[in-house]
């Protein structure tokens, strides 16, 4: 189960934005998955809750958000639909996968000190 390394990394990135704002709390995390990510997102959730106690997101809920996974044609642009051949129905050039494959951290919500 690599996504208990996966939550790790996540909440030290949390942690060292959390540093660099001079956060004084995290309440929300929110990360974008795809479905060919290779990351479970039930096993994420999980390794987070695991994990989080004694960090700065022991607060902070999780909140992961879907991704799709789409094909485009490199030449003209276009964009297949889902389960279609993976060759541009246009130009009849392989398509190239473009997007539904990352794992993102999109979100953090923090609590900041007011400047005055």
């Amino acid at each position: 189960m690599h996504e208990y390394s996966v939550a790790q990394s996540l909440i030290a990135q949390v942690e060292r934005e959390a540093r660099a704002r001079r956060a004084s709390a995290v309440h929300r995390v929110t990360v974008r998955i795809g479905p060919l990510s290779g990351v479970d997102a039930g096993l994420l959730a999980t390794a987070y809750e695991h994990l989080r106690a004694g960090t700065c997101c022991a607060a902070a809920s999780l909140a992961l958000a879907g991704d799709e996974v789409v094909w485009r044609c490199e030449a003209c642009g276009r964009t297949l639909s889902a389960g279609a051949t993976l060759c541009c129905p246009a130009c009849g050039l392989p398509a190239r996968l473009a997007g539904g494959d990352a794992l993102v951290l999109e979100r953090i919500e923090l609590e900041v000190p007011s400047r005055v």
